[in-house]
C-alpha cells in the first residue's frame, strides 16, 4: 500500500482488493485492517426513479459548467427546484468522478488600502476598472476592458478590442454611465488610460472621484482581480479565439452568463442581475412603509450596512465626445451592441 488508509471507505477498498486477490479469507482480512464485517458485506442499494434523474442533471450541469464546484451546482439545481443539500452534490460529485481540481493559489500579500471609502455600501457608490490581456490562436493581441459595480459584483463593460486608449476608456465608461448612472466613486490603478490628463478632467467635470491604489499592490482593487481569475479560469482558458469578433462575441455572452445566471457565492448563491433586483425591491419597501432593510432580507452580503438610504448621484452626466468612429464588431455594454 502506498497510501495509508484512514476513511473506513478506503479500508473497505483495500479489504476488497486483497480478498479478490486470494491473499485470505473475508473474516480475516477485516480483522487485520479493522473493517466492520457489516461495512465489508454491505451492497448499496438500487437507486430510485428520483434520484436517478437527480444524477443525471447532475452530470449535465457538471459537462455544462465544468469549472462549477459542488456549491454551485447544488445552487443551480435548488433553482430548479430540486430540494437537495450540498453535502449530497459534494458526495455524488465524487461518486461520479466529476470533483473539479483545486487550483493552485499564490499566496497573497495583505496590504492596508489608502483608498476611501474601503468597500462599497450601496449600488453605484463605488465602481472599479481594469484591464486583462489575452490574445487569439494566430498571435494577434486581445485587450479587455472591465467595468465592475463592487456592491452588487455586476459587469456594465467587458469590452476586447486590439488596443484600448484614453479616447476608447471614456468613450466606454460614458456608454456605461448612460445606462446604469454615475457611480460616487471610481477605482482603479495608476495605469497610464487611467491617470491621463483627459481621463482626470472629464471624471473631475462629472464630480466622479478616484481612488487610486499604491502602484504594486493590485489586492486594493480585489473585486476586479477575482472578476478576472473567473474570467480567465471559466472563460480564456476554455476558449479558443481565432479572430476579434468571435472573442468579443463569446467574451459577451460570458458577461451576460455571469450578471444573470451565474450563482455567486458572495451574493448568497444569487447572480448579480437578481441580488440587484431583490435590493432595489428592499429599498421601494424601505421607502414605502419605513421598514429597515434588515427585516426584509436575511441574505444579505456581510459588506452591506444599513446606517442610511443610498445616496445616488443624480447629476447630468455629460458623454466624452468620440475622436473617432467606433470600431466594428459587437459592443459589451447592457442593452446595447454598436456595430460599423
Amino acid at each position: 500500500m502506498r497510501k495509508k488508509a484512514l476513511s473506513p471507505a478506503s479500508r473497505r477498498a483495500y479489504a476488497l482488493k486483497v480478498v479478490d486477490g486470494g491473499l485470505g479469507s473475508g473474516r480475516k482480512v477485516c480483522r487485520i485492517l479493522k473493517v466492520p464485517r457489516s461495512s465489508y458485506w454491505y451492497r448499496p442499494k438500487e437507486k430510485t426513479p428520483w434520484e436517478q434523474r437527480l444524477i443525471e442533471r447532475v452530470k449535465q450541469l457538471s459537462e455544462e459548467q465544468v469549472r462549477y464546484g459542488y456549491r454551485r451546482i447544488a445552487a443551480l439545481l435548488r433553482r430548479e427546484g430540486w430540494p437537495v443539500g450540498k453535502r449530497r452534490i459534494q458526495s455524488m460529485r465524487r461518486a461520479l468522478g466529476l470533483r473539479v481540481p483545486p487550483t493552485k493559489r499564490k499566496i497573497i500579500r495583505r496590504g492596508h488600502s489608502t483608498g476611501l471609502p474601503v468597500k462599497a455600501e450601496y449600488k453605484g457608490h463605488v465602481w472599479t476598472w481594469d484591464f486583462i490581456c489575452d490574445g487569439t490562436t494566430r498571435g494577434g493581441a486581445i485587450r479587455m476592458l472591465t467595468i465592475l459595480d463592487e456592491y452588487t459584483r455586476e459587469c456594465h463593460v467587458l469590452r476586447a478590442d486590439r488596443a484600448l486608449k484614453s479616447d476608447d476608456v471614456l468613450e466606454w465608461m460614458g456608454r456605461a454611465i448612460q445606462e446604469h448612472g454615475a457611480p460616487a466613486y471610481l477605482r482603479s490603478d495608476n495605469g497610464s488610460e487611467f491617470i491621463a490628463k483627459a481621463v482626470q478632467a472629464w471624471l473631475a467635470e462629472n464630480r466622479i472621484k478616484t481612488i487610486y491604489i499604491e502602484p504594486g499592490s493590485p489586492w486594493q482593487n480585489g473585486y476586479v482581480e477575482s472578476f478576472h481569475g473567473r474570467l480567465r479560469d471559466e472563460c480564456l482558458n476554455r476558449e479558443q479565439f481565432w479572430t476579434l469578433t468571435e472573442a468579443r462575441v463569446l467574451i459577451e455572452d460570458y458577461r451576460r452568463e455571469y450578471n444573470t445566471f451565474r450563482p455567486h457565492s458572495r451574493l448568497g448563491y444569487l447572480s448579480p442581475a437578481s441580488f440587484a433586483a431583490r435590493k432595489a425591491h428592499h429599498l421601494r419597501l424601505h421607502s414605502a412603509y419605513g421598514l429597515p432593510a434588515s427585516e426584509m432580507d436575511n441574505t444579505t452580503p456581510t459588506h452591506y450596512k444599513h446606517n442610511q438610504p443610498p445616496k445616488t448621484n443624480s447629476h447630468v452626466v455629460q458623454l466624452p465626445e468620440s475622436r473617432h468612429r467606433v470600431k466594428s464588431g459587437l459592443g459589451c455594454v447592457d442593452g446595447i451592441r454598436s456595430e460599423s
